[in-house]
């Protein structure tokens, strides 16, 4: 079974985000910052990670780039979510090492396909 993380500050989005990737067959963990997600990953890395932009402590995007440079951070696939639908952020994103990027809000759809989407080649 694969394993996604879900990293965002929102319990709502969390718990939505959980519900649908669990029904899709997922083994879902969370984190509420870049910080919690990271020692989480340093821990047991996830195959998929489910990222946020916006949140305290570490932001989405730093958290994406000290992934990336440590040892097995290359690779979980990384979906970004966000509010940001600035293409310069899109292309920072997916230059930090993105392998996908969705809005919010998103629906059982749009999650549903991204994640599958990861998977079929």
């Amino acid at each position: 079974m694969k394993t996604c993380l879900i990293v965002d500050d929102s319990t709502v989005i969390r718990k939505v985000a959980r519900r649908i990737l669990e029904e899709i067959g997922f083994e879902v963990d969370e984190a509420e910052d870049g910080k919690e997600a990271f020692e989480k990953c340093a821990k047991n890395m996830p195959d998929t990670i489910l990222l946020d932009w916006n949140m305290p402590v570490m932001s989405g995007l730093e958290f994406l780039k000290k992934l990336r440079s440590y040892v097995g951070g290359e690779m979980p696939k990384i979906v970004f979510c966000t509010t940001e639908n600035d293409v310069g952020h899109i292309a920072m994103a997916l230059k930090a090492g993105a392998d996908e990027y969705m809005m919010k809000p998103f629906d059982r759809e749009i999650l549903e396909g991204k994640f599958l989407g990861l998977y079929q080649n």
